[in-house]
């Protein structure tokens, strides 16, 4: 069962019992709750998509280990096509749902985990990539949903893992066995690990030898035991709960990235499944391959998507409002288009210029420089597509009451008058409240950290930058060095 149909995954779902709360409440059924359930529909569109004939070709590929046709979303990149396609597919289905592909994350992580558990192997002699493939061969193999997670509490952030007071602060080891191993701690910014078959842990950060503990890699199946997910709860979540209809909210249905702190307390897991216990040297490796994939994937094809449906929003409430062809209008779109096929630009560059990293190895990761560059152009830009939508659709993208005046008696006439425009009051009220769950909800923020935050992408800009050449250059073409 190399690729699986939405109803296959819907069956999995019906299986999975893990233990949620959401608003200080257990969520028993992941497919009956309005929020829970917005996640699980992702996810089954994104399978949904893998089975159709327009996305098949890009949402598939040949696995390095059977030969078989296997979904991209557990598929290890193997050549410059492979990161095209890699991105290309985070493009298409961002347009798709607006929201997170919940096993995107995952995928990132099963390149980073496939380099560098060989190179852990052929340098120390470990098992671990051997490990690796029999799990990605059987996940491959039952076209399994996996998530991954990467972000710790980190406590004191001016200490490292083994100085801070709790040690819980970064997941750690705290047990080995002959059997496998004990783990305990948690993960932050989980995006839908609540509906996934399976989970992909990293560490992360670099670590240093006193730090061994808390370099850890593994995999762990949904809701196993000691696992608890306490998910996000912000005013999008509220107003899911609260809406007798769907169709008033901004993603009507799948909504904004869904999120959870995962917690595990005292969770084993075999040995068969763990990819890295001790290995300081290579966790900083296990995560700068990982950023690397994610940063052009983040940076330049999910948000680039995100940018072709606020567009598309904001020229769609310009032509409701009678204002497509103001000069300052068309500015605006203009610069939104701008900004978009810039970050587009810089990971499609970022795909074309990767390389086989450990040679050898058969794996391939985009160019750092241009990945850097994709996100920390998003990040910035994000906000600036956000303000000019804004601009576009005016301040009643904040201001608007709600859908169900129309339906009020003692008030619809008033709202059919008032919010009419060139088109009538629903239409303008339903793409504003498209528009409003871009601008006015918690995708600026989620870009900005998304795959790290802009200081870090600056720092591996400055990292990666030649300046002496750069200076060479110059002082060259100014008489100031002999030729």
């Amino acid at each position: 069962m190399a690729i699986r149909t939405a109803a296959d995954y819907l069956e999995d779902v019906k299986k999975l019992k893990p233990k949620v709360f959401l608003n200080g409440k257990r969520v028993d059924d992941l497919l009956s709750h309005p929020v829970t359930k917005s996640v699980v529909e992702t996810t089954a569109r994104v399978y949904e998509l893998t089975t159709d004939q327009d996305f098949k070709k890009l949402l598939t590929a040949r696995s390095h280990l059977t030969s078989e046709l296997i979904s991209r979303n557990n598929h290890a990149c193997r050549s410059i096509e492979d990161l095209e396609n890699r991105m290309e597919m985070t493009l298409r289905i961002a347009q798709e749902i607006g929201t997170c592909n919940y096993r995107c994350v995952a995928c990132d992580a099963i390149s980073s985990l496939s380099c560098t558990t060989y190179e852990m192997d052929r340098e120390l002699g470990t098992s671990y990539h051997g490990r690796f493939n029999e799990y990605l061969k059987w996940a491959q193999g039952e076209d399994l949903a996996l998530s991954a997670a990467m972000t710790d509490p980190k406590g004191d952030r001016a200490k490292r893992p083994h100085e801070q007071e709790d040690p819980d602060m970064y997941l750690r080891v705290v047990e080995k066995r002959s059997d496998g191993i004990v783990v305990r701690g948690a993960k932050l910014n989980q995006s839908g690990a609540i509906a996934v078959n399976e989970t992909i842990v990293l560490p992360g950060r670099a670590m240093s030898e006193k730090d061994r503990d808390y370099a850890v890699s593994f995999a762990v199946p949904n809701g196993s035991p000691g696992m608890t997910y306490i998910a996000q709860y912000t005013p999008f979540t509220a107003e899911r709960i609260l809406a007798e209809d769907t169709l008033e909210l901004g993603n009507p249905k799948y909504g904004v990235r869904e999120t959870s702190l995962v917690v595990f307390d005292n969770v084993f897991i075999p040995w068969e499944r763990v990819f890295m216990c001790g290995e300081a040297e290579y966790a900083g490796r296990a995560v700068a391959r990982f950023a690397k994939m994610h940063r052009m994937t983040c940076g330049g094809g999910c948000k680039a998507g995100f940018a072709d449906l606020i567009i598309g929003g904001a020229q769609t409430a310009a032509e409701y409002l009678g204002i497509e062809k103001v000069p300052h209008i068309q500015e605006k779109i203009v610069d939104m288009v701008r900004i978009r096929e810039t970050v587009y630009a810089c990971a499609i560059a970022a795909a074309i210029k990767g390389k086989e990293e450990v040679p050898g190895s058969g794996f391939y990761f985009p160019d750092d420089m241009f990945g850097n560059i994709a996100k920390l152009n998003v990040a910035l830009g994000f906000w600036e597509i956000m303000e000019l939508a804004g601009d576009i659709a005016g301040g009643i993208l904040v201001t608007m009451p709600s859908e169900k005046e129309l339906k009020n008696p003692e008030t619809s006439e008033y709202v059919k008058k008032f919010l009419k425009a060139k088109v009538p009051a629903e239409k303008r009220m339903r793409i504003t409240k498209f528009l409003q769950n871009w601008t006015a909800g918690l995708h600026g923020v989620g870009t900005w950290h998304g795959a790290g935050s802009t200081v870090t992408q600056r720092i591996a800009v400055g990292r990666l930058v030649d300046l002496e050449a750069k200076k060479r250059m110059a002082q060259r073409l100014a008489g100031l060095l002999e030729k």
